[in-house]
Formats: C-alpha cells, sequence, structure tokens
C-alpha cells in the first residue's frame, strides 16, 4: 500500500519534489494560487495527509502557519530554507510554535528543482530530532535520489540559508569577472565563515562538510540555475534589488537571509565580513567599493 503524502507550495521546487516522490507515494500538491498541474487540490484536502512536505518559502512560513495549519497529527518535511528577516528566527524555531519537535524534519543538500525533474542523480539529507521520522522520509525518495538521515537540524539549517547568501557573493564575483581563483576562494572562505556561524548554534562540524554545506555551497554558488548566484550577477551590473526581484519572477532566500545574518551579527558581535557585504550591497554599496573592503579585512 502507498503512503500519501501532501506537498504545499507548487513552485519549481515543490513541483520537483512532488515529481520525484510520486514514484513510490500518492502525492497531492497544493498552493496558495490555482495551479494547472497533475494531482492538484485545495490546501484544505492536502492538509489532511498524515506526511506532508512544505516549500513555503521562509519569508512566508510564519504567515501562511497562522492563515492556514492546524495541526492535528502531521508528520513534516520542511523543504525550504532561510531565516527570516524580520525575526532572525530560524525554521525550525517557527514551525515548533505549531507542531512537536518529534513530527518535523528538515531537507538539506544539493539539489536543483530542474535535475530532479529530469530524474537525474541526487543526494539529499532528512534532519531531525526523531530518527524514526527522518528514516521514513527517507524511504520515500525516489530511485535516483539517495537520501540521508541525520539529527542535526540546526547544521542543516544553517547551511541551507547561508549559503544562499554566499551563492549571492560568488554571483557577483563572477558578473565583476574576476576569475576561478577568486571565486574558489570567496567559496572556500565562504563555508568557513557559515561554520564559524553554525557553532555559535551548536552545529555539528560533519554538516558543514557534507551535502548540506559543502555539497549544497558547491552547487548553488557556481551555476547561473542557482536563482541567488543570479541575484549577484545582477548586482555586479549595478542593477536594484528591485529590478533583480523583477527579472527573477520568483523568490531568492539568500536576499531575505542576508537581512536576518546582518541583525543577527549585530545582537551576537558576530564576524560575517562576507554576508555584510552581500547585505550592503543589497542595500546599494558599489560592488567594486565592497570587493576593495572584503580584500582589506
Amino acid at each position: 500500500m502507498k503512503n500519501k503524502i501532501g506537498v504545499i507550495g507548487a513552485g519549481k521546487w515543490g513541483t520537483a519534489l512532488a515529481y520525484a516522490l510520486s514514484e513510490k507515494n500518492e502525492v497531492l500538491i497544493s498552493s496558495r494560487r490555482q495551479r494547472d498541474i497533475k494531482n492538484f487540490v485545495s490546501m484544505t484536502e492536502v492538509l489532511k495527509y498524515q506526511y506532508l512536505v512544505i516549500t513555503v518559502p521562509a519569508q512566508e512560513v510564519s504567515k501562511w502557519l497562522e492563515e492556514n495549519f492546524i495541526f492535528s497529527g502531521q508528520k513534516i518535511l520542511v523543504a525550504s530554507k532561510g531565516i527570516e528577516a524580520s525575526t532572525g528566527r530560524f525554521l525550525n524555531e517557527i514551525y515548533e510554535k505549531c507542531v512537536p519537535i518529534e513530527n518535523i524534519s528538515f531537507l538539506s543538500g544539493p539539489s536543483f528543482a530542474s535535475e530532479v525533474m529530469q530524474s537525474l542523480p541526487t543526494a539529499l539529507v532528512v534532519n531531525s530530532h526523531n530518527e524514526e521520522l527522518s528514516t521514513k522520509f527517507a524511504s520515500f525518495f525516489p530511485s535516483f535520489i539517495k537520501a540521508y538521515t541525520s539529527s542535526d537540524v540546526m547544521g542543516a539549517e544553517i547551511s541551507g540559508a547561508y549559503k544562499n547568501v554566499i551563492a549571492i557573493a560568488a554571483g557577483i564575483c563572477e558578473g565583476l569577472g574576476l576569475g576561478k581563483n577568486a571565486a574558489a576562494s570567496l567559496i572556500s572562505r565562504g563555508l568557513v565563515e557559515m561554520q564559524r556561524f553554525g557553532f555559535e548554534y551548536g552545529a555539528k562540524q560533519e554538516s558543514f562538510i557534507g551535502l548540506s554545506g559543502a555539497g549544497d555551497l558547491f552547487l548553488t554558488a557556481s551555476s547561473t540555475m542557482s536563482r541567488n548566484f543570479r541575484v549577484g550577477l545582477g548586482l555586479a551590473k549595478g542593477k536594484s534589488q528591485e529590478e533583480i526581484l523583477q527579472d527573477l519572477g520568483e523568490v531568492a532566500e539568500g536576499i531575505g537571509t542576508s537581512y536576518a545574518l546582518k541583525e543577527i551579527s549585530k545582537q551576537k558581535d558576530l564576524y560575517l565580513p562576507i554576508a555584510k557585504e552581500v547585505y550592503e550591497m543589497l542595500e546599494g554599496k558599489n560592488p567594486q567599493a565592497s570587493l576593495r573592503d572584503l580584500l582589506s579585512n
């Protein structure tokens, strides 16, 4: 008998996950707006499923939960990445207000939606404090996705959020034509910065050097398939944040996370030089000036 899974969020990532999970399971999908896609149903119907995969963007999660979600024993896999800009809260902190910790897991690892839709080989990590739950969700994935499990929720959360900020910086590096030497230096120093930030929250080192950290960072910070990388390309061309988002036509989680990191670094007095410069460039600082400041620190 097939497991029944509801996917919430019908953007590229939600649609790709629904496609992948449907190999072994019965999958329905829903979103705030009606979509003409296979197995699309109302939000009310999908919320009745025992297993839910939620791809609602990080900056919209609080509002979505408040307006739509009532806990009735559902087991949840959170498949979005980011830190809430307005409060600095991680996704696990937001969801745990509505769902018991033993009912929540978080998906991490390098994964472009377009490649998942082509059934190309992918490796992901399901992270939860409940080992039974992470193992269960891992078993739902199709033959072309290798799903590992981990208990390091904070490591997965921080890796997934922070890598998007580094990807913006990498896009700027590419857009300014600084070369591969500079890109490799930026990404490796970004990994160090991400890890240093994570240790403040008790995250484990293995998360940062594995699929959740280095794997996702290397992917996101090296390809125009990455929305956040394309944000950086736009900034390098002197475009405003508004112009870039209009061009993208979709959410780039690194933007909101940059603002969150700015506030967290101030509150905790943390040294986050790359995240700081990305924030300032989003606020209009000249990328060349930002580069000079990075190299002098």
